[in-house]
């Protein structure tokens, strides 16, 4: 069950170096102890003096206490060691999955992404903390006895030596069913989270069509198939414990009888038999241990593993967009008032992983100030092409020109820079209000932040708190209403005016109307300006653009002035299908 991924972690030849020295020392402490155990027991069973066998008591105390001790450093050493690698995996698959975007936890799923980085990691310090040991114990302290136990007697050293080989072959074969299941018991987990965080999500949707009752039994299931995986899993491991248990016993019964029959005949001292009957639960007792830990192992080398191909993808889509962005280094914005955006696409496609042609054959030329108005039904596509016009997501097919420069997608940190993003329910971070409206900007002054909260209207509000903009918001701290949400995220827009590129995916679509409307006037001043994208399905929208945009099916159904939409009827059509 040892990883050759782990040897890849910083330090993980040097750790395994300090750790096979101290077990051959504490491999020599057992023999030490054994030697002089037998060498006490024998010479007071021979009547000596216990005054004479003190020092073979004193040597057998000083082997036990320094093997303890050496146990104990060993254990803190690696303690440590797994911790700190842990961390730094943690932090790299962090920035893997933030270098990334949307796009990772979008193929993988959020909550799988989650579990890999949370208990995943958990679980590769578990592996890092026992595997090194235990590895260590198993190759280094049986060779080492077995030196010790063929001078006392060749026929246990036999009989040892034999039965060592049939169980690390058990293991190996059980090694094999084992991780498959593991590997299984993973991908159920993953299945099991994301489902979760879906359905968290989804509740509210769920409760609101009557749908919680029948959902409910969905959960059941794919509970229900996480907790067969997770049975499988662990009867193998405590089976296999089981069988390598008895094959131990009956090698030590095996031991045990022959120096029994050679004792009563005389063939074999009382010295040499005491200490091989001391020396060979010592023998086998590193593979009992291991079959213990078996689980534990093997929950670690799974998570390793994923947490290897979580880092990878992530660290490649980032390497991707960085390539792009070196290609093009003119897309780098400088000020908007130097250089106002442009968008084109061309042909432009897209499709999930279980969702062919989610857009298909997009095309537009948009440049700043422009307001354009994204109108369609539920599941036209609107989101979708904000997620690529935001640079969340790759287009798999056409072409996208930015800035003078065509590019095979939006996804550089140089395009998204330009971006702010006002989403249908943004996330209010638990901080303070400081912190969630300076997102964009963490070096904006406390004036500046008020400035911002003034222009959306929450300036009187947060006034009013105790510790103003210093007061806890968020998750366990003053919560806010949807339409306090919304502007926060207006204040975040505002506070960054150099990002001129504005992208609102439904703003309005939780907010009675009075509130709307009172929004609706912030958010046309914040556009003024910039190339923005207001992707809806209230028509009243249409008023105030300078360009209307219309989705059905993924595709682009019409588009152009909304002078142009109204003499088309275009506006009538949609509102009767909206």
């Amino acid at each position: 069950m040892f990883d050759r991924a782990l040897l890849a972690l910083p330090g993980a030849r040097g750790a395994y170096a300090l750790t096979c020295a101290l077990t051959l020392v504490r491999a020599l402490a057992v023999v030490g102890q054994a030697w002089a155990l037998a060498s006490f027991i024998v010479g007071v069973w021979a009547g000596s003096p216990l005054a004479a066998e003190a020092p073979w008591l004193a040597a057998f105390l000083a082997c036990f206490v320094g093997r303890q001790a050496i146990l104990a450093a060993q254990d803190a050493y690696l303690d440590r060691y797994a911790y700190a690698r842990a961390h730094e995996l943690r932090e790299r698959a962090l920035k893997a999955v933030f270098a990334a975007g949307p796009r990772l936890t979008a193929s993988r799923g959020s909550g799988a992404v989650v579990a890999d980085v949370v208990e995943g990691v958990d679980n590769v310090e578990t592996y890092v903390a026992l595997i090194i040991p235990k590895m260590s114990a198993v190759v280094i302290i049986p060779l080492v006895l077995l030196l010790a136990i063929f001078p006392l007697d060749w026929v246990s050293g036999v009989i040892a030596l034999v039965c060592f080989p049939f169980i690390i072959l058990y293991m190996v074969m059980i090694g094999h069913t084992a991780s498959d299941e593991a590997a299984r018991r993973h991908a159920q987990f993953q299945v099991m989270s994301s489902h979760f965080v879906d359905s968290v999500r989804g509740i509210d949707t769920l409760k609101a069509f009557g749908l919680a009752r029948a959902h409910s039994a969905r959960i059941f299931a794919v509970s229900e198939r996480f907790r067969e995986a997770t049975m499988k899993t662990l009867r193998i491991a405590t089976l296999s414990s089981a069988v390598l248990d008895a094959f131990a016993t009956l090698a030590l019964a095996a031991v045990a009888i022959m120096l029994g029959f050679r004792l009563v005949d005389g063939a074999l001292a009382f010295f040499p038999a005491l200490a091989v009957l001391i020396l060979v639960p010592e023998y086998f007792k590193p593979i009992r241990e291991f079959a213990a830990d078996y689980h534990a192992t093997l929950d670690g080398r799974t998570a390793l593993a994923a947490l290897g191909e979580l880092i990878a993808e992530g660290e490649g889509l980032a390497r991707a967009a960085a390539d792009a962005e070196a290609a093009h280094p003119e897309v780098v914005a400088p000020a908007p008032a130097a250089s106002a955006p442009s968008l084109a696409f061309a042909g432009v496609g897209f499709s999930y992983p279980d969702f062919e042609g989610a857009l298909s054959d997009v095309s537009f030329s948009f440049a700043a100030p422009c307001k354009v108005a994204v109108i369609g039904a539920s599941g036209s596509g609107k989101s979708t092409l904000l997620s690529l016009v935001g640079g969340f997501a790759d287009p798999t097919c056409g072409a996208v020109r930015a800035g003078g420069a065509t590019l095979p997608t939006l996804r550089t940190p140089a395009w998204q820079r330009r971006v702010a993003y006002i989403p249908q329910d943004p996330y209010v971070f638990h901080a303070s209000v400081r912190d969630n409206v300076a997102l964009y900007r963490p070096d904006a002054t406390g004036a500046q932040v008020r400035e911002a909260l003034a222009f959306v209207g929450l300036g009187g509000v947060v006034g009013a708190l105790e510790r103003g903009v210093d007061e806890p918001i968020g998750s366990g701290a003053r919560e806010l209403s949807g339409g306090q949400a919304q502007r926060i995220a207006l204040a975040r827009a505002f506070l960054a005016r150099e990002r001129d590129v504005l992208l609102l995916d439904e703003p309005t679509a939780h907010l009675d109307i009075e509130t709307e409307l009172e929004l609706k006037q912030h958010m046309l001043a914040l556009m003024e300006g910039r190339l923005a994208l207001i992707a809806t399905h209230r028509l009243h929208w249409v008023a105030d653009a300078d360009y209307v945009l219309v989705m059905e099916g993924g595709r682009v159904a019409w588009q152009g002035t909304p002078g142009a939409a109204r003499a088309a009827g275009v506006l009538k059509k949609l509102g009767g299908a909206l």
